[in-house]
Protein backbone atom coordinates (compact mmCIF):
# COMPACT_ATOMS: atom_id res chain seq x y z
CA UNK A 1 0.00 0.00 0.00
CA UNK A 2 1.28 3.47 -0.89
CA UNK A 3 2.22 5.58 2.14
CA UNK A 4 -0.06 8.44 1.03
CA UNK A 5 -3.02 6.03 0.84
CA UNK A 6 -2.26 4.59 4.27
CA UNK A 7 -1.87 8.11 5.66
CA UNK A 8 -5.29 9.21 4.35
CA UNK A 9 -7.03 6.09 5.62
CA UNK A 10 -5.43 6.43 9.04
CA UNK A 11 -6.38 10.10 9.40
CA UNK A 12 -9.86 9.63 8.00
CA UNK A 13 -10.59 7.31 10.91
CA UNK A 14 -8.86 9.50 13.48
CA UNK A 15 -10.93 12.50 12.43
CA UNK A 16 -14.23 10.59 12.52
CA UNK A 17 -13.39 9.25 15.98
CA UNK A 18 -12.38 12.73 17.13
CA UNK A 19 -15.65 14.28 15.93
CA UNK A 20 -17.64 11.60 17.75
CA UNK A 21 -15.71 12.08 20.98
CA UNK A 22 -16.14 15.85 20.89
CA UNK A 23 -19.88 15.45 20.28
CA UNK A 24 -20.20 13.01 23.17
CA UNK A 25 -18.50 15.01 25.88
CA UNK A 26 -20.11 18.28 24.74
CA UNK A 27 -23.53 16.60 24.89
CA UNK A 28 -22.91 15.23 28.38
CA UNK A 29 -21.59 18.59 29.56
CA UNK A 30 -24.67 20.30 28.14
CA UNK A 31 -26.93 18.06 30.21
CA UNK A 32 -24.75 18.58 33.24
CA UNK A 33 -25.01 22.36 32.82
CA UNK A 34 -28.79 22.22 32.47
CA UNK A 35 -28.86 20.45 35.81
CA UNK A 36 -27.49 23.61 37.40
CA UNK A 37 -24.16 22.19 38.61
CA UNK A 38 -21.37 24.74 38.98
CA UNK A 39 -20.57 28.00 37.24
CA UNK A 40 -19.46 28.99 33.77
CA UNK A 41 -15.78 28.26 34.31
CA UNK A 42 -16.47 24.95 36.04
CA UNK A 43 -18.72 23.67 33.28
CA UNK A 44 -17.32 24.92 29.98
CA UNK A 45 -13.66 25.83 30.29
CA UNK A 46 -12.66 22.21 31.06
CA UNK A 47 -13.91 21.17 27.61
CA UNK A 48 -11.37 23.51 26.04
CA UNK A 49 -8.71 22.15 28.38
CA UNK A 50 -9.59 18.60 27.35
CA UNK A 51 -9.22 19.42 23.67
CA UNK A 52 -5.77 20.92 24.26
CA UNK A 53 -6.74 24.08 22.37
CA UNK A 54 -6.72 26.65 25.19
CA UNK A 55 -4.36 29.05 23.39
CA UNK A 56 -6.33 28.95 20.14
CA UNK A 57 -9.59 29.55 22.00
CA UNK A 58 -8.12 32.50 23.88
CA UNK A 59 -7.02 34.08 20.59
CA UNK A 60 -10.59 34.24 19.28
CA UNK A 61 -12.92 34.34 22.31
CA UNK A 62 -12.99 36.54 25.38
CA UNK A 63 -14.36 34.00 27.89
CA UNK A 64 -15.50 30.36 28.01
CA UNK A 65 -19.25 30.95 27.98
CA UNK A 66 -21.58 28.17 26.87
CA UNK A 67 -22.17 29.76 23.47
CA UNK A 68 -18.49 30.49 22.82
CA UNK A 69 -17.39 26.96 23.71
CA UNK A 70 -20.17 25.37 21.65
CA UNK A 71 -19.29 27.56 18.66
CA UNK A 72 -15.59 26.73 19.03
CA UNK A 73 -16.05 22.97 19.42
CA UNK A 74 -18.86 22.43 16.91
CA UNK A 75 -18.57 24.91 14.05
CA UNK A 76 -15.40 27.00 14.20
CA UNK A 77 -13.30 26.32 11.09
CA UNK A 78 -10.33 28.04 12.74
CA UNK A 79 -10.32 25.17 15.24
CA UNK A 80 -8.90 22.06 13.52
CA UNK A 81 -10.52 19.91 16.22
CA UNK A 82 -14.08 21.23 15.90
CA UNK A 83 -16.71 18.74 14.75
CA UNK A 84 -17.09 20.60 11.45
CA UNK A 85 -13.33 20.68 10.80
CA UNK A 86 -12.90 17.01 11.70
CA UNK A 87 -15.73 15.78 9.47
CA UNK A 88 -14.57 17.92 6.55
CA UNK A 89 -11.01 16.64 6.98
CA UNK A 90 -12.24 13.02 7.23
CA UNK A 91 -14.24 13.41 4.02
CA UNK A 92 -11.29 15.03 2.20
CA UNK A 93 -9.00 12.19 3.25
CA UNK A 94 -11.62 9.70 2.08
CA UNK A 95 -12.00 11.50 -1.24
CA UNK A 96 -8.26 11.22 -1.90
CA UNK A 97 -8.47 7.41 -1.58
CA UNK A 98 -12.00 6.98 -2.92
CA UNK A 99 -10.98 4.03 -5.11
CA UNK A 100 -9.88 2.00 -2.06
CA UNK A 101 -13.13 2.41 -0.09
CA UNK A 102 -16.25 0.34 -0.50
CA UNK A 103 -19.21 2.12 -2.13
CA UNK A 104 -21.22 1.79 1.09
CA UNK A 105 -18.47 3.34 3.17
CA UNK A 106 -17.99 6.26 0.79
CA UNK A 107 -21.76 6.91 0.83
CA UNK A 108 -21.86 6.77 4.64
CA UNK A 109 -18.94 9.20 4.87
CA UNK A 110 -20.67 11.57 2.43
CA UNK A 111 -23.92 11.46 4.40
CA UNK A 112 -21.96 12.42 7.50
CA UNK A 113 -20.28 15.27 5.62
CA UNK A 114 -23.53 16.57 4.10
CA UNK A 115 -25.33 16.56 7.47
CA UNK A 116 -22.57 18.57 9.13
CA UNK A 117 -22.42 21.00 6.21
CA UNK A 118 -26.20 21.47 6.37
CA UNK A 119 -25.99 22.08 10.11
CA UNK A 120 -23.84 25.13 9.47
CA UNK A 121 -26.81 26.81 7.78
CA UNK A 122 -28.87 26.40 10.96
CA UNK A 123 -26.03 26.96 13.42
CA UNK A 124 -27.97 29.49 15.52
CA UNK A 125 -30.71 26.99 16.29
CA UNK A 126 -28.16 24.26 16.99
CA UNK A 127 -26.13 26.47 19.32
CA UNK A 128 -29.28 27.09 21.35
CA UNK A 129 -30.41 23.45 21.29
CA UNK A 130 -27.37 21.31 20.39
CA UNK A 131 -28.45 17.98 21.88
CA UNK A 132 -30.23 16.59 18.80
CA UNK A 133 -27.41 17.46 16.41
CA UNK A 134 -24.75 16.04 18.73
CA UNK A 135 -26.74 12.81 18.92
CA UNK A 136 -26.82 12.71 15.11
CA UNK A 137 -23.04 13.05 14.99
CA UNK A 138 -22.68 10.05 17.28
CA UNK A 139 -25.14 7.96 15.28
CA UNK A 140 -23.54 8.85 11.94
CA UNK A 141 -20.12 7.94 13.32
CA UNK A 142 -21.42 4.60 14.63
CA UNK A 143 -23.10 3.93 11.29
CA UNK A 144 -19.87 4.60 9.43
CA UNK A 145 -17.96 2.27 11.75
CA UNK A 146 -20.58 -0.45 11.23
CA UNK A 147 -20.38 -0.10 7.45
CA UNK A 148 -16.61 -0.26 7.70
CA UNK A 149 -16.79 -3.51 9.67
CA UNK A 150 -19.28 -5.01 7.23
CA UNK A 151 -17.78 -4.00 3.88
CA UNK A 152 -13.98 -3.64 4.21
CA UNK A 153 -11.69 -6.67 3.93
CA UNK A 154 -9.66 -7.09 7.10
CA UNK A 155 -6.26 -6.64 5.53
CA UNK A 156 -3.68 -3.87 5.49
CA UNK A 157 -6.16 -1.06 4.87
CA UNK A 158 -8.42 -2.32 7.65
CA UNK A 159 -5.52 -2.27 10.11
CA UNK A 160 -4.57 1.31 9.29
CA UNK A 161 -8.22 2.25 9.90
CA UNK A 162 -8.18 0.40 13.22
CA UNK A 163 -4.84 1.91 14.23
CA UNK A 164 -6.03 5.49 13.66
CA UNK A 165 -9.33 4.96 15.45
CA UNK A 166 -7.83 3.28 18.53
CA UNK A 167 -4.99 5.75 19.04
CA UNK A 168 -7.47 8.61 18.85
CA UNK A 169 -9.86 6.86 21.24
CA UNK A 170 -7.13 6.17 23.82
CA UNK A 171 -6.04 9.80 23.70
CA UNK A 172 -9.58 11.13 24.22
CA UNK A 173 -10.31 8.76 27.12
CA UNK A 174 -7.13 9.94 28.84
CA UNK A 175 -8.04 13.60 28.30
CA UNK A 176 -11.53 13.18 29.71
CA UNK A 177 -10.05 11.50 32.79
CA UNK A 178 -7.63 14.38 33.18
CA UNK A 179 -10.50 16.88 33.12
CA UNK A 180 -12.20 15.10 36.00
CA UNK A 181 -9.17 14.65 38.22
CA UNK A 182 -7.26 17.84 37.61
CA UNK A 183 -9.63 20.50 36.33
CA UNK A 184 -13.18 19.96 37.51
CA UNK A 185 -12.57 19.36 41.20
CA UNK A 186 -9.58 21.33 42.45
CA UNK A 187 -11.13 21.66 45.92
CA UNK A 188 -10.61 18.65 48.18
CA UNK A 189 -13.85 19.32 50.09
CA UNK A 190 -15.81 18.47 46.92
CA UNK A 191 -14.49 14.91 46.89
CA UNK A 192 -17.19 12.48 47.99
CA UNK A 193 -19.94 15.08 47.66
CA UNK A 194 -23.11 14.79 45.62
CA UNK A 195 -21.44 16.95 42.96
CA UNK A 196 -18.54 14.52 42.90
CA UNK A 197 -20.88 11.55 42.28
CA UNK A 198 -22.72 13.40 39.52
CA UNK A 199 -19.44 14.24 37.81
CA UNK A 200 -18.21 10.65 37.96
CA UNK A 201 -21.48 9.56 36.36
CA UNK A 202 -21.04 12.24 33.69
CA UNK A 203 -17.48 11.04 33.10
CA UNK A 204 -18.69 7.49 32.45
CA UNK A 205 -21.49 8.77 30.25
CA UNK A 206 -19.10 10.88 28.18
CA UNK A 207 -17.10 7.74 27.33
CA UNK A 208 -20.24 5.63 26.69
CA UNK A 209 -19.16 3.53 29.66
CA UNK A 210 -21.97 4.07 32.18
CA UNK A 211 -24.06 0.99 31.35
CA UNK A 212 -21.11 -1.39 31.11
CA UNK A 213 -19.61 -0.01 34.31
CA UNK A 214 -22.86 -0.48 36.24
CA UNK A 215 -23.19 -4.05 35.01
CA UNK A 216 -19.75 -4.83 36.33
CA UNK A 217 -19.49 -2.77 39.53
CA UNK A 218 -22.95 -1.45 40.36
CA UNK A 219 -22.45 1.69 42.43
CA UNK A 220 -20.20 4.58 41.44
CA UNK A 221 -16.83 4.32 43.20
CA UNK A 222 -14.14 6.72 41.93
CA UNK A 223 -11.22 4.26 41.98
CA UNK A 224 -13.31 1.65 40.20
CA UNK A 225 -14.32 4.18 37.55
CA UNK A 226 -10.67 5.04 36.94
CA UNK A 227 -9.74 1.35 36.85
CA UNK A 228 -12.51 0.63 34.34
CA UNK A 229 -11.51 3.43 31.98
CA UNK A 230 -7.77 2.82 32.21
CA UNK A 231 -7.15 -0.88 32.78
CA UNK A 232 -10.24 -2.84 31.73
CA UNK A 233 -9.27 -5.31 29.00
CA UNK A 234 -12.68 -5.80 27.42
CA UNK A 235 -14.33 -2.37 27.38
CA UNK A 236 -13.65 -0.88 23.91
CA UNK A 237 -12.89 2.63 25.15
CA UNK A 238 -10.53 1.80 27.99
CA UNK A 239 -6.94 2.92 27.46
CA UNK A 240 -5.61 -0.63 27.89
CA UNK A 241 -8.02 -2.08 25.33
CA UNK A 242 -7.23 0.65 22.78
CA UNK A 243 -3.46 0.33 23.19
CA UNK A 244 -3.66 -3.47 22.89
CA UNK A 245 -5.75 -3.20 19.72
CA UNK A 246 -3.43 -0.58 18.22
CA UNK A 247 -0.41 -2.79 18.91
CA UNK A 248 -2.08 -5.73 17.18
CA UNK A 249 -2.96 -3.54 14.21
CA UNK A 250 0.67 -2.43 13.76
CA UNK A 251 1.96 -6.00 13.99
CA UNK A 252 -0.68 -7.20 11.54
CA UNK A 253 0.53 -4.52 9.11
CA UNK A 254 4.21 -5.46 9.42
CA UNK A 255 3.69 -9.20 9.86
CA UNK A 256 6.05 -9.25 12.84
CA UNK A 257 5.19 -11.32 15.93
CA UNK A 258 4.16 -9.35 19.02
CA UNK A 259 7.14 -10.95 20.78
CA UNK A 260 9.42 -8.73 18.70
CA UNK A 261 9.44 -5.25 17.18
CA UNK A 262 10.70 -4.05 13.82
CA UNK A 263 10.15 -0.31 14.19
CA UNK A 264 9.77 2.31 16.95
CA UNK A 265 5.96 2.38 16.67
CA UNK A 266 5.79 -1.32 17.55
CA UNK A 267 8.39 -0.83 20.29
CA UNK A 268 6.60 2.04 22.07
CA UNK A 269 3.18 0.43 21.74
CA UNK A 270 4.51 -2.85 23.12
CA UNK A 271 6.14 -1.15 26.11
CA UNK A 272 3.00 0.80 26.95
CA UNK A 273 0.73 -2.23 26.58
CA UNK A 274 3.07 -4.33 28.78
CA UNK A 275 3.09 -1.70 31.54
CA UNK A 276 -0.70 -1.30 31.47
CA UNK A 277 -1.13 -5.09 31.65
CA UNK A 278 0.74 -5.35 34.94
CA UNK A 279 -0.40 -2.05 36.43
CA UNK A 280 -2.92 -1.80 39.28
CA UNK A 281 -5.16 1.16 40.02
CA UNK A 282 -3.33 1.52 43.35
CA UNK A 283 -0.11 2.08 41.38
CA UNK A 284 -1.86 4.79 39.36
CA UNK A 285 -3.28 6.56 42.43
CA UNK A 286 0.03 6.43 44.28
CA UNK A 287 1.89 8.29 41.53
CA UNK A 288 -0.97 10.78 41.04
CA UNK A 289 -3.76 10.52 38.50
CA UNK A 290 -2.90 13.72 36.67
CA UNK A 291 0.77 12.76 36.45
CA UNK A 292 -0.13 9.30 35.17
CA UNK A 293 -2.60 10.55 32.57
CA UNK A 294 -0.20 13.25 31.45
CA UNK A 295 2.49 10.63 30.88
CA UNK A 296 0.02 8.52 28.89
CA UNK A 297 -0.77 11.47 26.63
CA UNK A 298 2.93 12.18 26.06
CA UNK A 299 3.54 8.55 25.14
CA UNK A 300 0.54 8.40 22.83
CA UNK A 301 1.85 11.52 21.09
CA UNK A 302 5.22 9.79 20.67
CA UNK A 303 3.52 6.68 19.27
CA UNK A 304 1.59 8.84 16.78
CA UNK A 305 4.84 10.53 15.75
CA UNK A 306 6.62 7.20 15.28
CA UNK A 307 3.65 5.82 13.35
CA UNK A 308 3.97 8.74 10.95
CA UNK A 309 7.74 8.31 10.63
CA UNK A 310 7.47 4.56 10.09
CA UNK A 311 4.58 4.33 7.66
CA UNK A 312 3.72 7.71 6.14
CA UNK A 313 6.76 9.99 5.83
CA UNK A 314 8.81 9.97 2.67
CA UNK A 315 12.50 9.08 3.09
CA UNK A 316 14.84 12.05 2.84
CA UNK A 317 17.12 12.43 -0.16
CA UNK A 318 20.10 11.39 1.96
CA UNK A 319 18.30 8.24 3.11
CA UNK A 320 17.36 7.40 -0.47
CA UNK A 321 20.96 7.83 -1.62
CA UNK A 322 22.27 5.70 1.26
CA UNK A 323 19.81 2.92 0.47
CA UNK A 324 20.82 2.89 -3.20
CA UNK A 325 24.53 2.52 -2.42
Amino acid sequence: MLSRVADSIYWMNRYVERAENVARFVSVNQGFSLGGHGGVRAQWKPLIEASGDEQLFAEHYSEPTERNVLEFLIFDERNPNSIRSCVLAARENGRMVRETLSTAMWEALNRFYIRVREATDSREDILQRPHQFLGEVNRLSHHLLGVQHATISQGEMWNFMRLGRLLERADKTSRILDVKYYLLLPATNDVGSQLDAVQWTALLDSTSALTMYRRRYGIIVPNQVAEFLILDRSFPRSIHHCVTGAERAVHDITGVSTDYFSNPAEQYLGKLRYELTFLSIEDVISQGMHQFVDSIQVRLDRISEETHNTFFSRPSQQQTQAQSQ
